[in-house]
């Protein structure tokens, strides 16, 4: 496999760093998804090693582990080992690791050296110049450029001209305009992001978009994890064109969010489904239900100890396998304590931060449930708020309130989503719900006529 590189100063690449980082990606899973999320083909400065680099990701990216074994079954497959020391060499590789704890030590080692020797470049193409022209002043000007963005590489900041933000806000507006108009003689709501599941709330927030923390809070017993799995149905199971959510689950097993599944989908009621009361046609139809969740995009894992760290590193494994465009944490308050010197609404105030900076930098929705007090109230709610995008809040409609309250006259609803918080649109609503708890179904309320409510 041999391949011509340019002449590169030895200093500005290191053997050992690369090797010390796939050997890592080879053998942990939680190297290989902070390598992944972190490096590019260029980081690494050997072609082998580059090829190495690129047959992990691809391979994980299937849902396969890089081990030593896949990876020679890979290169036979390309055909792009000549022979034994090409084998040897990788078996090599595999045995370099030494451990996780120094992952993000080598992986600044390969970024540094990368930046150095883009900068190398740069020294040696300006020198060329120099001995090519005698404009001084156009010579320094394109260098400084080039140069500033050299430095600005691989940073998370980025400046927008006033030409570049006008330009982008005109065609911002013609694309939601268009949309508009399309959705519009369609008979439906154009949304930025995923359905909320009603249509209302969709009307409020254009449903969940990329970069977004949704925070959902309900007290004990009040239907936190029935809302987060009817969204999860409209989403990923129901959806004319699914798109891929992670649920993350703290509370229950396998079992219990299998039969939840089976009466939300088949709206037979959970109890008898857990008896095994049910009729040939109701099996039928459950049978049916289950055959929709075999192929949809719903992703789950049961994690009771989670932590922050775990969260993120289970988020950025599915992102890259999966691409999922939604993640919803059932829920924050089970997650494990960072410190024992911290207090709960410290700790909540972190987590949050913590979602929201995973939400931006993989582009997806995060959903985070959290607990109500009796009183409705949520603990740290004032700095959990300020992470939200959107902020709401689950309650049953009281008696007094279906009685008074004009707008719920007409309506069969129990239960009301309050948005507390909602940054791109109207907050301080409160829209009217429907909560089947004998099937665990929330939708739209209906009239008292019949029929659905938008």
């Amino acid at each position: 496999m041999a391949v011509e590189k340019e002449s590169v100063d030895s200093k500005l690449f290191d053997a050992e760093a690369e090797k010390r980082v796939l050997s890592a990606m080879m053998n942990s899973e939680e190297c290989c998804i902070e390598a992944l999320n972190d490096l590019i083909n260029e980081h690494f400065y050997l072609p082998k090693h580059q090829f190495i680099f690129d047959m992990i990701c691809s391979l994980y990216k299937n849902g396969v582990h890089a081990s030593y074994f896949e990876l020679i079954k890979e290169a036979r497959r390309h055909s792009v080992f000549q022979g034994t020391n090409d084998f040897e060499e990788l078996k090599e590789i595999a045995e370099f690791f030494i451990g996780e704890g120094n992952i993000d030590y080598w992986i600044k080692v390969l970024k540094d050296l990368y930046r150095l020797r883009n900068f190398q470049r740069f020294l040696q193409k300006n020198l060329h110049k120099v001995q090519k022209t005698n404009d001084a002043q156009q010579l320094l000007m394109d260098a400084e450029d080039e140069l500033t963005n050299l430095v600005s590489l691989e940073m998370d900041e980025t400046g927008d001209t006033p030409e570049e933000l006008a330009t982008y806000g005109l065609e911002e507006i013609e694309r939601r305009r268009k949309r508009y108009l399309e959705a519009k003689a369609k008979g439906v709501v154009n949304l930025d992001g995923l359905d909320t599941g009603y249509q209302m709330l969709n009307n409020c927030c254009l449903g969940y978009k990329g970069g977004d923390l949704v925070i959902l809070g309900a007290r004990t017993g009040h239907g936190k994890t029935a809302w987060s799995m009817n969204l999860a149905a409209t989403v990923a199971v129901l959806a004319k064109q699914p798109e891929p959510i992670l649920y993350l689950n703290t509370e229950m097993s396998k079992q219990q969010i299998a039969l939840r599944w089976a009466s939300l989908l088949s709206t037979v009621e959970q109890q008898r489904i857990r008896h095994g009361n049910i009729s040939e046609k109701e099996f039928l139809n459950i049978s049916h239900g289950y055959n929709q969740l075999y192929n949809s995009k719903f992703y789950s894992v049961a994690v009771p100890k989670l932590t922050p760290e775990k969260c993120i590193s289970i988020a950025r494994k599915y992102k890259v396998q999966k691409d999922i465009k939604l993640l919803v944490v059932d829920y924050v308050g089970r997650m494990e304590k960072l410190s024992d010197n911290i207090q709960e609404f410290q700790m909540l105030e972190m987590i949050m931060r913590s979602l929201k900076t995973l939400a931006q930098t993989l582009e997806i929705a995060v959903v985070a449930l959290v607990q109500l007090n009796n009183d409705g109230s949520l603990q740290g709610a004032k700095r959990m708020k300020n992470e939200a995008d959107l902020m709401l809040k689950l309650e049953p409609i009281s008696f007094e309130e279906a009685n008074e309250n004009s707008e719920l006259q007409d309506l069969v609803a129990n239960y009301w989503i309050r948005i507390d918080k909602n940054r791109d649109g109207p907050g301080g609503i409160d829209i009217p719900i429907l909560f089947d708890k004998n099937t665990m179904i929330m939708s739209d309320p209906r009239s008292k006529e019949g029929g659905r409510v938008n």
